[in-house]
Order: C-alpha cells, then sequence, then structure tokens
C-alpha cells in the first residue's frame, strides 16, 4: 500500500486533485479527507461548538486518523467518522474503508502534524492564490454547507486566514511536490498517475509470479 498526502489551504483544489487521481484508478484507491476527522464536541452546545477554531491543528483528531492508516497497512478494515458542518458534530454513520493499493489523505493540515507525516509515502501541496481559495470556499460553504455569507466571511477573517498563515502555507516546506491549480494541472496529475500505476503493478506482480 501506498499513502499519498495531499494537503493545501481550503479552496485550493486538493480534494479535486484528489477525486481527478481516483478517477483514473478507479477501485484500486480510496480518499480519506481530514474533515471526517474533526473532533466530536457533544459536551457543548450548538452555539459553542459554532465558536470552535476549526482551521488550528487541535480541531482534528489525528491521532485517530494515523491509527486508521496504520490498520490499513496491516491489512485492516476501518471505520472513518463523517462529520455533519451544518451540525458541528459527529453524525451517526460511518464510512467503511478497505485496504486498496493506493490511499489519498486530504486535508488542509495533515503535512502540519509530525506524527500524520510519517504516514506519508509521497507528499503533495496543492498551492493556489488567495483570491481564488476565497471564491471557492464562499460558494462551497454556501452551497454545500448551508452557511451564510457574513458567516464565511467573518470566519475567513478570524480564523481561515490567520491560520492558513501560521500552519497550513508553512507546512508546505514538508513536501515531496508542489502543485499549482490543483485539479486543473494536468501535468502534475498526469505524472501522479503514472506513478501510482506503476506501484498498483509492482504489487500485482507477486501474486502472478506465485500463480505462475
Amino acid at each position: 500500500m501506498i499513502v499519498v498526502g495531499i494537503a493545501g489551504g481550503s479552496g485550493s483544489g486538493k480534494t479535486t486533485f484528489a477525486d481527478a487521481l481516483k478517477k483514473q484508478l478507479t477501485r484500486d484507491c480510496v480518499i480519506i479527507s481530514q474533515d471526517s476527522y474533526y473532533f466530536d464536541r457533544p459536551d457543548l452546545n450548538f452555539a459553542e461548538r459554532k465558536l470552535i477554531n476549526y482551521d488550528h491543528p487541535s480541531a482534528f483528531e489525528n491521532q485517530l486518523l494515523v491509527q486508521h492508516l496504520q490498520q490499513l497497512h496491516q491489512g485492516q478494515t476501518v471505520n472513518v467518522p463523517t462529520y455533519d458542518f451544518e451540525r458541528y458534530a459527529r453524525a451517526d454513520a460511518v464510512k467503511v474503508v478497505q485496504p486498496t493499493p493506493v490511499v489519498l489523505v486530504e486535508g488542509i493540515l495533515i503535512l502540519a502534524d509530525a506524527k500524520l507525516r510519517k504516514q506519508f509515502d509521497i507528499k503533495v501541496y496543492v498551492d493556489t492564490d488567495a483570491d481564488v481559495r476565497v471564491l471557492r470556499r464562499v460558494r462551497r460553504d454556501i452551497e454545500e454547507r448551508g452557511r451564510t455569507v457574513q458567516s464565511v466571511y467573518d470566519q475567513y477573517l478570524a480564523t481561515v486566514k490567520p491560520m492558513h498563515e501560521g500552519f497550513v502555507e508553512p507546512s508546505k516546506k514538508y513536501a515531496d511536490i508542489i502543485v499549482p491549480e490543483g485539479g486543473h494541472n494536468q501535468v502534475a496529475l498526469s505524472i501522479m498517475v503514472s506513478r501510482l500505476k506503476r506501484h498498483i503493478a509492482e504489487l500485482a506482480q507477486p501474486a502472478e509470479e506465485q500463480m505462475g
């Protein structure tokens, strides 16, 4: 199994890049989002949960993500949590993920955590201009997460921008590959697909030799 970490600022296109890789690799690949691993805080009411800084590294249960990646390496199936962004809480449902030759992990802060970085065989940072990222985030949060324009604006100034400058952008130095424009960068996508398909073929070769 090869694990690829895909980081980048909110709205950078890292999810699009991961989805494009998945489309090429089909059933040999699975995507895990760091967003699924926001800490659940049932001890707080809705108003209190809204005030949490969700762009700070402490908002994520990275220890559980590390554990799940290690279990996948060992051939075990894991139950990835799902997060309800309208309630700011984990949902009851889980996503059952089975081991595959390629595991893509995408998230804004996956390269900011040393223990998490150790799990990645390839570390990618998707680099996109701030104005493009902001516009994408506004559209996503309104259309997909039930937010208002004012709430997105307030959150961006209060936490998203300072956390990007304090944690996300500095984590770029840990990347093996920096990809401008994310999923729209067809050259980078082609190179990554070729590398990962070669890995899949290498995994399949011993099995074919045993059958022979």
